[in-house]
């Protein structure tokens, strides 16, 4: 027998054998009753396995490998915690400022002087050599002039001494170019007190041997200069040495003011003189009243 026809009745036989299978479970059921006993428990046992697969493998997947969600939210949470970072350091600032600002308000100024606050945007203080200053956020469109006195709470910081369009620097006392005349507040002996750098001790010079002054005495701004007002705390005297081949005591002092910490200043200027009021009476008047009384 050849192969075609081998194929042929087993094909044949296949579906007598399914038909005969079909027409005996419609007239007896049995083959419907047997798999409703037997293939559900067969089909759960075959695809437990597969079902646990399955699960694990999508909980992998969603858990370590697919975190573009997860990724993206985190990414969220740290914009708004570096938002909300932001956000605190600046209400901690503004409540810091608000505290110096309510204190700067508090200052007095000598009599016929003015203050106005500015800004500290800069500091420039090296080694002894070089130029120790500061620079504000203030400059000549605000009126502000080469000399003015600079103080802060504490005591003098130094003088403008360069203007610009909107901006300002401020020679401090300590700068070897700096010079401010003082007089002694316990025993009024007046001198000048002279930077030595950044660091350093002020120098006050022309100090007299008999003169009286004694370390922890304050020096005071003498209003001798023309530029800085009378009264006006400068140092305090550290260290008073005599000398037997010098004319002059050695004094040293520090300055009040740690002006590296310093964030606002205050720049005092004179206050503008008032011209005197006249009652002067016109002389087309004066006639007319002496014509009449003629």
């Amino acid at each position: 027998m050849t192969g075609p026809k081998k194929i042929a009745i087993i094909i044949v036989a296949g579906l007598f054998v399914y038909l005969s299978l079909h027409t005996w479970n419609l007239r007896t059921g049995h083959l419907d009753a047997l798999s409703t006993y037997t293939g559900l428990d067969i089909s759960g046992v075959i695809l437990r396995p597969g079902i646990w697969v399955k699960d694990n493998v999508v909980g992998f997947w969603e858990r370590y490998i697919y975190l573009v969600g997860l990724k993206q939210e985190n990414d969220a949470l740290k914009e708004e915690a570096a938002m909300c970072r932001k956000a605190n350091l600046l209400m901690k600032a503004q409540a810091e400022s608000a505290g110096r600002l309510e204190k700067i308000l508090g200052f007095t100024a000598p009599e016929q002087w003015m203050f106005s606050g500015t800004r500290v945007i800069g500091h420039r203080m090296g080694p002894a050599s070089a130029l120790a200053t500061i620079t504000v956020d203030k400059g000549s469109a605000q009126g502000i002039a080469d000399d003015m006195p600079v103080t802060a709470l504490d005591g003098v910081v130094g003088r403008i001494w360069r203007t610009g369009v909107g901006t300002s620097t401020v020679l401090l006392l300590t700068d070897t170019n700096s010079r401010i005349a003082v007089i002694g507040d316990t025993h009024r002996s007046p001198g000048m007190l002279s930077g030595q750098g950044y660091g350093q001790s002020l120098r006050l010079r022309y100090i007299n041997q008999n003169a009286k002054i004694d370390p922890g005495e304050l020096l005071l701004t003498s209003g001798l200069s023309g530029i800085f007002p009378k009264g006006l705390p400068v140092a305090r005297v550290t260290k008073v040495q005599r000398s037997d081949i010098s004319l002059f005591l050695t004094v040293l002092a520090e300055p009040l003011v740690d002006v590296a910490k310093l964030e606002e200043v205050l720049l005092l200027s004179r206050q503008p003189e008032e011209l005197p009021l006249t009652d002067a009476t016109p002389a087309d008047e004066e006639g007319d009243t002496g014509a009449s009384d003629q």
